[in-house]
Parts: C-alpha cells; sequence; structure tokens
C-alpha cells in the first residue's frame, strides 16, 4: 500500500487584519513617545484694568545677561563672562546678601513662616540673545538661572523647615517662592551687526 502524502492545512486568514489592528493599538496605547521639552514660564496675569503705566526699573534692580551670535556671554556689561560662573552671580544678584548698593534693593514684606523679612522682590534677570544664538547655550543660560532660584529655595527650606523644598508643605513652598520669585524676562532676540 502506498503512503499518502498529508496535505499540511492552509492558514486561515480572515482574521489576521483584526489581530494586526489590536496589535497596533496595544502597542500605541503603551508605548510612551519622546515629547519636546521646553522651558517652564509662568506668564503673569492680564492686568485687570486697561491703563499701561510705564513701569521704571532703578538699575540696580536689573541683571543684564546677553547672549551674541559667538555664543559668548555678558553679564551686566562683563565681557567674556564664563557660564560655569553664572549660577553663583544670579543666586548673589537675587539673594543680595550683604546688601551692597550695586544690587537690586531690599523691602521689609511679612511673610507666613518668616514674619517681617528683607527681600529684593524687585529684581529683574533680562536675557535678551542675538538672533544667531544657539539653541544648546541659550538652554544652558535658562538652565542656569533657574538653577540659581532652585538652590536659593532649597537652602531656604532647608536652613527655615530643615527639609528640602520638594518635601516642603504647599504653604511652606509658596512662602518660599514669595521669598524668592523667579522674575526672568527675556527680551526679542536682535541682531548685533554683521549679515
Amino acid at each position: 500500500m502506498a503512503k499518502k502524502k498529508r496535505s499540511v492545512p492552509g492558514i486561515n486568514s480572515s482574521s489576521t487584519a483584526d489581530i494586526a489592528f489590536m496589535l497596533l493599538i496595544f502597542f500605541l496605547i503603551t508605548t510612551s513617545m519622546d515629547t519636546d521639552r521646553g522651558l517652564a514660564r509662568r506668564l503673569p496675569p492680564p492686568p485687570e484694568n486697561e491703563q499701561h503705566d510705564d513701569i521704571i526699573l532703578k538699575e540696580r534692580n536689573i541683571l543684564q545677561v546677553k547672549l551674541n551670535k559667538e555664543d559668548q556671554l555678558m553679564v551686566n556689561g562683563e565681557v567674556g563672562f564664563d557660564i560655569k560662573q553664572l549660577k553663583d552671580k544670579a543666586k548673589e544678584f537675587i539673594a543680595n546678601p550683604n546688601n551692597d548698593e550695586n544690587m537690586p534693593e531690599k523691602h521689609k514684606k511679612t511673610l507666613p513662616f518668616f514674619g517681617d523679612v528683607m527681600i529684593t522682590e524687585k529684581h529683574v534677570i533680562s536675557v535678551q540673545n542675538d538672533v544667531g544664538t544657539s539653541y544648546d547655550i541659550y538652554l544652558q543660560v535658562q538652565n542656569e538661572l533657574v538653577a540659581a532660584y532652585n538652590e536659593l529655595r532649597n537652602e531656604l527650606a532647608q536652613s527655615q523647615f530643615g527639609k528640602s523644598f520638594a518635601e516642603c508643605s504647599d504653604d511652606e513652598k509658596e512662602a518660599i517662592i514669595d521669598y524668592y520669585p523667579q522674575k526672568i524676562s527675556e527680551a526679542e532676540p536682535k541682531k548685533y551687526g554683521g549679515k
């Protein structure tokens, strides 16, 4: 007797499209996508009245940070400033620990948990860059300035509450933020000479 060849049954492909669609949905839902990260900035609330009073800032209350198209940093007229020193310069400017008359004015303010304190709430860090400034150096400058505020707030939390800023309650955080309000102003990029 001759052996019969066994035939391999065919694969039913009628539901293959359904399975592929379900797998696609599964992977879209479970995978995370890289998202672009931006700079966290809190915009001021809209003005309650429509009057636009000119705000006059004293020169001592402004820390000018400028970047040119060669990615060189200038801080308060000092050309060739090293970006590694920017955080310490900003911390000194924001806190004005010695009440230097060339740094921001200190004003008395009553804050919860702190009582009456002298703070530099009128300070502003003005950042201006050239249109040719690289995005990398621009982000480095922003990171250094934000790090200055973060370190000051952390140091204040440690000295006042004995814990880091992140561990503080919402009320404690709000008081610390009032003590060191983040004031970074960005001027419109300019083109300094050249083509």
